[in-house]
């Protein structure tokens, strides 16, 4: 029987996720299954014997995360709301820069490889460097208390920009504006791996349609919207989806900070197994919601 083309790209798909698949079962369902066991049960660790045991406790530890401990749902609400403000910004610096490297010029791999730097600083063992570091805590720490003084030049221009637009467009997209271009630094940090999604979406576009297009007529602009745009639609997806995930599970979120506090602190397995199962959960809806209203508007192409 022969395969269409349909048939081998569905192939090579399962191919290239076979070993996660087999992953997931060989070292993280067990864990996995143990986690949402722990979450509706009592957790008592006997660190002498190296044993612990449970006993079924019901949604007590879910109603305690979600009824009786604030500290929680304010950390979760924060983590959506700042999830929500950062992805955009990310999603469109990434395909600014993607499109920008993905043309030609004198030094383009070493540019490409400026703008990848930041995944390599954020790795495990730079970060734990950093954060062990007192010198760069200290610098930190002063770069913070500089930001903010409303008194500097920065300070006197955003209360500009605000007072004279703020009006006619509104002073939250003001604010939201300034508050990204603040954070211009973490949005940077943050959009490695997401250009390199686009700059592979990008390649896989034929010059030919650009030329056909160009000698019809058609500006730059234009060619961005009507071939560049739809044609990476499904990289978008793709970025949205990982941008996500990233940030939920920095481990410098609240929530994270939170978990690693009442396991490793309180050593309340049962409760932290609890915020560990709601956390994912959350994150699981988020990405169920964003994955369906984006994947309507993907284009598709063969």
């Amino acid at each position: 029987m022969k395969l269409t083309m349909r048939g081998k790209n569905a192939i090579a798909g399962y191919l290239f996720i076979a070993p996660f698949v087999l992953g997931f079962l060989a070292f993280m369902a067990y864990p996995l299954y143990q986690n949402i066991r722990m979450a509706f049960s009592t957790v008592t660790v006997d660190f002498a014997n190296d044993e612990f045991s449970m006993v079924w406790a019901g949604l007590a530890n879910i109603q305690r995360a979600l009824l009786v401990d604030n500290d929680f749902t304010q950390y979760l609400v924060a983590e959506l709301i700042s999830m929500g403000l950062l992805v955009l910004p990310v999603l469109i610096f990434s395909l600014f820069i993607a499109v920008l490297l993905n043309k030609t010029f004198p030094g383009r791999g070493f540019v490409r490889a400026v703008f990848f730097l930041p995944v390599i600083l954020a790795s495990g063992v730079l970060v734990g460097i950093e954060t062990n570091n007192s010198l760069l805590s200290l610098v930190s720490e002063q770069i913070q208390n500089a930001n903010t003084m409303r008194s500097s030049v920065t300070g006197v221009i955003e209360s500009i920009l605000v007072a004279e637009f703020g009006a006619g467009i509104g002073e939250g997209f003001i604010e939201y504006i300034l508050a990204v271009v603040n954070q211009i630094y973490t949005i940077a940090m943050a959009s490695g791996i997401q250009i390199v999604i686009f700059l592979a979406g990008l390649q896989t576009i034929n010059p030919s349609i650009y030329e056909a297009s160009s000698i019809e007529g058609a500006t730059g602009w234009e060619n961005f919207w009507k071939i560049t745009f739809p044609m990476i639609s499904p990289m978008i997806l793709v970025v949205v989806i990982y941008s996500i995930v990233d940030f939920m599970n920095r481990t410098d979120g609240e929530i994270m900070e939170m978990i690693d506090i009442v396991v490793n602190r309180w050593r309340e397995f049962g409760f932290g197994s609890a915020i560990a199962m709601i956390y994912f959960t959350v994150i699981a809806l988020v990405l169920a919601i964003v994955g369906f209203l984006i994947s309507r508007l993907v284009y598709y192409y063969d």
